[in-house]
């Protein structure tokens, strides 16, 4: 397989044809473009920030904060039920997509997938962890070991 070369040139004039057609002779190819305008508006104004709303939370009616969602909620807790259980990350993903269980997107679990919410279990494993619910599955785990 050959080698890539890729270049990023800045443009601080106008690019004429003469110009693309010598770097097309010179075996280069044109593989992006991006374009930018200023726009008229208030300056003052701050870029919006838009952030994922962590994985087993949704906003509240409010607006103002974020709450369980019970549906994420309930798959976190057999996330971790699971890997209490000693499952492989590929078992969990498997065994969730198998109880009908689905992401937020609405696609089966894949290994990748149970992988990337991980870090969110481990934020939100003290709160199960403390949960009566927890406390009965535990209870269910020990009895089968």
């Amino acid at each position: 397989m050959a080698r890539v070369e890729r270049i990023r040139e800045v443009v601080t004039g106008t690019i004429d044809l003469e110009y693309v057609r010598q770097k097309t002779e010179a075996g280069w190819k044109l593989v992006a473009m991006e374009w930018r305008r200023e726009i008229a508006g208030d300056e003052t104004k701050e870029a919006v920030l838009v952030e994922e709303v962590p994985y087993g939370l949704r906003v509240a009616d409010d607006c103002s904060h974020l709450e369980d969602d019970p549906q994420e909620r309930n798959v976190l807790v057999q996330m971790m039920e699971l890997i209490v259980q000693d499952y492989s990350i590929t078992s969990v993903a498997n065994e969730l997509s198998k109880r009908g269980l689905r992401t937020r997107s609405g696609n089966p679990w894949t290994p990748v997938s149970v992988f990337n919410i991980l870090p969110r279990l481990i934020e939100a494993g003290p709160t199960i962890f403390s949960s009566n619910d927890w406390e009965t599955r535990r209870e269910r785990f020990t009895k089968m070991v």
